[in-house]
């Protein structure tokens, strides 16, 4: 493997683990916040990229990148001040199920609006082509887009939650949320807030992934489990732990394709003959390649074995 390859593997795994962040950080805030498991959060990503292809049809992709997460966390805030906030008192599963629902009817009305088939979502000209090039290899400028873009939502975040009034009343309801109800602030409404950000830092993904990447039914499916393994790697309730765990994920997943050695490989190298008829050299022979889809998994597993908080949570479960 030439050192371009190398390189370019890092900064496209740098570039997918962002996207995580990006989906993941809303995540991260609502169960930790809420404590609800939210398995329609995919499903805002998904629909903010099909949002931001129609209206990117219409007004272009500028504006659609401010429009969609809006639109796509309005419709979250909704959704949880008329649904999920009604079958609160039912306990977790009630609220599992209800977000559980959602996905599959979010999935069935984006069949029914865009089709089943992906849309031509493209990227605008000022994205196209290629931001520089590493030994002879180019690295296109809508992967660095996401990079910026993921950077400066996670530096938003912070100075919100740190830096103003209304990330102190929030880390209070997070807390301690029978005192902030006394002290006077509406945490039902805290909580509708939150929700909705989730929702649109989600759909703020989706329209800049969906473009990068492809804008499909399916899409929501191929990232949703991905996502919950980030949040419980990086530790609840860890924004900082979900930037860790996304970065981690991203180049795990993309070193692996790029390096494709097995451990065969490896034993050969070091001079070990294996015998083609020996049980094991079918399963000697599975390259990292091959496994690089089940290696967050493995690694979620890993996590749980030797530090069930997560790498950066604070509290236990």
């Amino acid at each position: 493997m030439g050192m371009e390859l190398l390189l370019i593997a890092l900064l496209n795994g740098i570039g997918y683990g962002l996207l995580l962040f990006m989906l993941s950080a809303g995540l991260t805030l609502i169960m930790s916040m809420m404590g609800v498991i939210n398995f329609a959060h995919a499903s805002f990503y998904m629909l903010g990229a099909y949002l931001a292809y129609s209206i990117s049809q219409v007004l272009g992709f500028w504006p659609a990148l401010l429009l969609a997460p809006l639109a796509v966390g309005g419709l979250g805030a909704l959704f949880e001040r008329y649904a999920l906030r009604r079958v609160h008192a039912h306990g977790h599963v009630a609220e599992l199920l209800v977000t559980f629902g959602l996905s599959f009817l979010v999935l069935e009305l984006v069949q029914l609006v865009w089709g089943k088939s992906s849309v031509p979502y493209e990227l605008p000209p000022a994205l196209q082509g290629s931001l520089f090039s590493l030994f002879g290899v180019q690295f296109p400028r809508s992967r660095a887009f996401i990079m910026l873009v993921a950077v400066l939502m996670l530096g938003g975040l912070w100075l919100v939650l740190t830096r103003t009034r209304l990330g102190l009343v929030i880390q209070a309801a997070l807390t301690h949320p029978e005192m902030a109800q006394a002290l006077g602030h509406n945490v039902p409404r805290v909580f509708m807030l939150v929700f909705g950000g989730g929702a649109a830092l989600a759909a703020l993904a989706g329209v800049i992934g969906g473009n990068t990447y492809v804008t499909e039914p399916g899409m929501a499916l191929s990232v949703g489990s991905i996502i919950f393994v980030v949040v419980v790697v990086g530790g609840m309730g860890s924004l900082g732990g979900a930037f860790l765990a996304s970065l981690l994920i991203g180049l795990l997943q993309n070193l692996a394709v790029v390096l494709d050695v097995s451990l065969l490989d490896g034993l050969h190298l070091l001079g070990v003959a294996v015998n083609e008829r020996n049980w094991s050299y079918p399963l000697l022979r599975i390259t990292l390649a091959q496994i690089a889809p089940i290696l967050p998994y493995a690694l979620l597993v890993l996590v749980l074995v030797l530090r069930p908080r997560g790498l950066l949570g604070q509290r236990e479960g």
